[in-house]
C-alpha cells in the first residue's frame, strides 16, 4: 500500500510499504478513505518531538471497515467509521474514568504515572513517535485499528467524509478547550492561534454562547478567513504586551473569562527567544502560555490545547496564585464526547470542514507538510485522499 512515511525532520514522503493485519482479535483494519494533517504533526515534521525510525504519520483519519478481528461484533466490513486519535483499551482505569489518553495499556513500552519527558509517557496515538505507543498512523491507503471496540465511530449515512473527518481531534480538542472553561453564557474567550485547532475553539465558544469570542494570530490572512467563517474579533500579534492592552480595553480592563492556547511550544519566536531558550537548555517557548495568563482575568481559567513536551525554567507560577487562574491541560479525550459531537454536525449545529484549503492527493504528501508548515498559498488545513494519486 501507499502510505506518508517519516524518515527524519523535513522528510516524510510517499512510499510503498506492507499492509497492516489483524495483531488482535479487538483490532480492525479501515480502508482509509480520509485522512488529514495535523498541527501536531509538524512538532515531528520539525524535529521538536523526536523520532528515530521510519514511522507511517497521521491520527485524524477514517473509512470503510475492510477485515475485524475475532472479538469485534459490531462492525463489519462494509461499515463506515471515524477513529478517535487516541488509542485506548476501554476497560482500565482511566478508560472507565473517561481518560482515554491515559490509557494503562496501549503504551506499554513507554506508560507510567510520572508524565516525564522521555519516559512514564501516556496512553497512545496513531502514528505519533515511539514514545506514545510506536503505532503506524492513517495517512496512508489502510491502517490497523486497535482497541476496535472502544474506538471507532459509524458515520451516518448522510454526512460525507469531510462533515465527520475533523471528529478524529481537531474538533473534540478546541470543544475541550471551551468545555473546560465552564461557561454558562455571555462570556469573553480569548482564542490564541488561528490555526485548525483554534478554529474549532472558535466554533465551540459560539456553540457554548459566549458573549465575544477574539482570536490572536501572527497572520492576518488566518484572520480574516476565521472572522468571515465566524463574526469572531481579531488581533494581530505584534508582541506580547500590546496585544494583552488590547485585550483589556476589549474587556473593561479585567481581561478574558477564559483564554485557549491553542499554539504549542513551536510558535513564531525572534532570534534572542531562540537564543534564551538555547541557554535555558528549554525546547521551544512559553511565550503564549505566557500571554494567556496575563490576558485573562482574575480567577480566569487558562485551557492549554497546544502541545509542550519540556519543562520550563521561570514559569509564572506567582502570578497564577496571585491571580488565581486555573489551568486545564492536555491531550483531549475524544471518546467520552465524541458521539455529542456528531450529532451538533448531523443536526447542522456545526460546519467543520470550512476550514479545508487545500485537498491532495496522498503521494503529494511532502508537498502538503511543506506549505502547512510555512503558512504558504493561505494554508490552513489540508486533507489528503489516500486513493487519488497523482502519478496515475
Amino acid at each position: 500500500m501507499k502510505a506518508a512515511v517519516f524518515h527524519s525532520p523535513g522528510n516524510i514522503t510517499c512510499d510503498t510499504v506492507e499492509d497492516p493485519r489483524i495483531q488482535d482479535e479487538r483490532d480492525i483494519i479501515l480502508k482509509v478513505t480520509s485522512t488529514a494533517i495535523c498541527g501536531s504533526d509538524l512538532h515531528m515534521y520539525s524535529g521538536g518531538i523526536p523520532q528515530s525510525r521510519p514511522m507511517v504519520m497521521g491520527h485524524e483519519f477514517m473509512g470503510i471497515v475492510e477485515e475485524t478481528g475475532k472479538n469485534i461484533t459490531h462492525l463489519k466490513a462494509g461499515d463506515r467509521v471515524v477513529v478517535p486519535f487516541p488509542i485506548a483499551c476501554g476497560s482500565c482505569f482511566f478508560c472507565q474514568h473517561d481518560l482515554p489518553t491515559a490509557c494503562e495499556h496501549s503504551n506499554p513500552d513507554h506508560y507510567g504515572p510520572e508524565g516525564g519527558i522521555i519516559t512514564e509517557k501516556g496512553g497512545a496515538l496513531f502514528g505519533y513517535t515511539d514514545l506514545y505507543g510506536g503505532y503506524d498512523g492513517g495517512q496512508a491507503q489502510y491502517v490497523r485499528v486497535p482497541y476496535a471496540h472502544f474506538g471507532p465511530r459509524k458515520v451516518p449515512e448522510n454526512l460525507s467524509d469531510e462533515q465527520v473527518l475533523f471528529l478524529t481531534d481537531i474538533f473534540p480538542t478546541g470543544y475541550t478547550g471551551v468545555m473546560w472553561g465552564e461557561l454558562k453564557g455571555g462570556e469573553t474567550v480569548v482564542v490564541f492561534g488561528a490555526g485548525p485547532v483554534g478554529s474549532m475553539a472558535v466554533k465551540s465558544a459560539i456553540l457554548y454562547n459566549a458573549k465575544k469570542v477574539i482570536v490572536v494570530d501572527t497572520l492576518q490572512y488566518r484572520l480574516d478567513q476565521l472572522r468571515k467563517l465566524t463574526g469572531c474579533e481579531t488581533i494581530l500579534w505584534k508582541d506580547a504586551e500590546s496585544t494583552i492592552e488590547q485585550i483589556r480595553d476589549m474587556t473593561d480592563g479585567r481581561g478574558a473569562d477564559l483564554c485557549i492556547e491553542a499554539v504549542g511550544f513551536e510558535p513564531e519566536r525572534s532570534f534572542i527567544d531562540r537564543a534564551k531558550a538555547v541557554i535555558n537548555f528549554e525546547k521551544g517557548s512559553v511565550k503564549v502560555l505566557e500571554a494567556c495568563m496575563s490576558a485573562v482575568r482574575r480567577g480566569g481559567i487558562v485551557s492549554v490545547l497546544g502541545v509542550y513536551p519540556a519543562n520550563y525554567d521561570n514559569f509564572r507560577l506567582g502570578q497564577i496564585f496571585d491571580k488565581g487562574i486555573t489551568i486545564k491541560a492536555g491531550q483531549c479525550n475524544v471518546h467520552p464526547i465524541i458521539d455529542r459531537l456528531m450529532g451538533y454536525v448531523q443536526n447542522g449545529q456545526v460546519i467543520l470542514d470550512d476550514i479545508i484549503t487545500h485537498r491532495l492527493p496522498l503521494d503529494a504528501v511532502d508537498k502538503g507538510y511543506e506549505i502547512f508548515n510555512k503558512k504558504e498559498d493561505g494554508c490552513v488545513k489540508v486533507v489528503l485522499d489516500p486513493w487519488k494519486l497523482s502519478s496515475f
